[in-house]
């Protein structure tokens, strides 16, 4: 079974890809990447695998028998289109198979919801393609909490729209491995997995961030509004918007859902006790 990973130059698709090099049993792996040079040095066969370019997508797919399809990262409206040309490339040239790795969220009523909702969408494609098919809705990634804590040490607290919200944060390698095994066994196919970890308030966020690296941050809650233009004026007005969005969700409670984490991997997701001990400093 030759397998192929969309995306193989961004984070979550290279540890897809470095998952499968161990659980896959030594079953081909073909990388598809926009740039291929970004996604050297994963010892796997890397081809162009721009989604803008169905031709381009049929030739990377020729001979696949699975494809893993990472959720692209642009506007709402363009990234149906976009994921539709994986779909149908997928279809023409023979693909069994399809595994995308979409999201949860708010699906009305939040700055974040017509990211969902094109998510949504794209799932129900998946489903009508008449390939196999397996879900997994991504949880949040806490790596960028961890990578934001200098930041969050100069202003001496997490502060955002969250609230009393309690979020099903993951990580990037726990996911990789519950997609290893989406792809690698048919027990999943036709079924859809919410994949995060116990679901936490950002006050028990900000308290494993301080015992990790000994740091002293409180939470405060603000209002939406006040959240969104600072996200704004630090990263711009789309992905200030969507960050903001994600928060005003947590709030709305669109984040705190049943996890089916270890029905998908084969077994439980690391704790957040062992995920924060492990990048606890000496100083902490």
């Amino acid at each position: 079974m030759t397998i192929a990973v969309t995306a193989a130059s961004g984070q979550l698709g290279r540890q897809i890809v470095q998952a499968l090099q161990e659980i896959a049993g030594g079953e081909p792996i073909v990388g598809l990447a926009r740039t291929p040079q970004n996604a050297r040095g994963l010892g796997i066969d890397i081809k162009p695998g721009d989604y803008g370019q169905p031709d381009q997508l049929k030739a990377a797919l020729a001979g696949v028998d699975t494809v893993l399809v990472v959720s692209g990262m642009g506007a709402p409206d363009g990234r149906i289109e976009l994921h539709r040309n994986v779909i149908g490339a997928a279809r023409s040239v023979g693909v069994r198979k399809i595994v995308y790795t979409s999201i949860q969220g708010p699906e009305k009523g939040a700055g974040f919801s017509a990211v969902v909702q094109s998510n949504r969408q794209t799932e129900e494609d998946v489903r009508a393609s008449g390939l196999d098919w397996a879900i997994g809705r991504n949880g949040i990634y806490i790596e960028p909490d961890v990578e934001y804590l200098e930041n969050y040490e100069a202003r001496g607290e997490i502060a955002n729209c969250a609230g009393d919200g309690k979020c099903g944060y993951t990580t990037r390698a726990e996911l990789a491995h519950a997609y290893a095994r989406l792809i690698t066994g048919a027990e999943h196919n036709g079924k859809t997995y919410n994949l995060h970890n116990e679901p936490i308030t950002q006050a028990q966020l900000a308290a494993y961030l301080n015992q990790a690296f000994g740091t002293t941050l409180g939470y405060r809650s603000i209002s939406v509004d006040d959240y969104r233009a600072d996200r704004v004026n630090e990263l711009g007005p789309f992905l200030g918007a969507i960050i903001a969005g994600i928060y005003e969700g947590i709030r709305m409670g669109a984040f705190d859902n049943p996890s089916d984490y270890q029905s998908a991997a084969g077994r439980p997701h690391q704790s957040w006790h062992d995920y924060f001990e492990a990048l606890r400093s000496p100083s902490a």
